[in-house]
């Protein structure tokens, strides 16, 4: 992706450093679990006001940041402004507001509206401070334990969060509520809201194709970081095989198909994963 000497948004929040709470409790399994229902999505409080915590405040202490950070660090913010452009066009040519979200940069653990979320928890967006929250070390694990490697793979994590902070602002996570819902139903919902988050990053990815911000294989990395978080694929890894009712974010197969759709369309519409009858 062309990023270099590009502008980058001014809404980032560099907490790095700062310091935070620490989440004691669930060993092992706990981590795969959130890992397994939060990666790329969702909203954290659903599992970790389920994980034991302790609060311990680590001493903050100034923060030291690689030549490899700062570089991340850089192009999350070039591609945190082409998602900035890019809403705000398609927002307006809806007759709508598009309201600029807030990219919090962390490590270890941090503090959101939707409660304290440790990096195993991976990128996630809380419509309760309208943040999307990252460390910046997931990219590596992206690259060496999902094998999903290129800088267009981590611009399609950012795109997804975005995604779901328009999801916010037009009003379709409510149609994702799942008060009141069996699991079962719950996780179909679940599935609807992450699949459309990927619809949205596909269009964002169409309209850096037209402004000719993408180089070859660049799709390819996208499509392939889709397929590497599937549930279907994250299970079998943590546990050897699927259990399709459990899943909450939808299989590589229509991960890649909803990314490839908005990419294709380039539009809002067309991203209706709510009546969709076959996801």
């Amino acid at each position: 992706m062309k990023w270099k000497d590009r502008r980058q948004s001014t809404n980032v929040e560099d907490r790095r450093g700062m310091g935070g709470k620490t989440l004691v409790g669930g060993g092992i399994g706990g981590i795969v679990l959130v890992l397994v229902v939060l990666l790329l999505g969702g909203n954290p409080s659903d599992v970790l006001n389920s994980v034991s915590t302790t609060s311990t405040e680590n001493t903050s202490a100034p923060y030291e940041e690689s030549d490899q950070e700062k570089e991340l660090a850089s192009f999350v913010s070039v591609v945190l402004a082409d998602t900035e452009d890019v809403w705000e066009k398609e927002f307006e040519e809806e007759g709508k507001e598009y309201k600029n979200p807030k990219l919090v940069l962390y490590n270890g653990t941090v503090q959101s509206a939707c409660g304290t979320a440790g990096s195993s928890v991976g990128p996630f967006y809380c419509p309760g401070d309208q943040k999307l929250y990252i460390d910046l070390s997931f990219y590596q694990e992206l690259k060496n334990e999902f094998h999903a490697p290129g800088d267009f793979a981590m611009a399609y994590v950012i795109a997804h969060e975005v995604g779901h902070h328009v999801q916010n602002l037009l009003g379709t996570m409510d149609q994702g509520s799942r008060q009141n819902l069996s699991k079962t139903q719950a996780n179909a919902q679940s599935v609807r809201v992450e699949l459309q988050a990927d619809y949205f990053a596909g269009v964002w990815a169409h309209e850096a194709q037209g402004m000719d911000l993408l180089e070859k294989g660049d799709v390819e990395e996208a499509i392939k970081a889709a397929s590497a978080v599937g549930d279907d694929t994250l299970q079998k890894k943590a546990q050897g095989y699927a259990v399709p009712e459990s899943f909450t974010h939808g299989t590589s197969e229509q991960r890649m198909r909803w990314f490839s759709k908005g990419l294709k369309n380039g539009t809002i519409e067309g991203g209706d994963t709510f009546h969709a009858k076959n996801l």
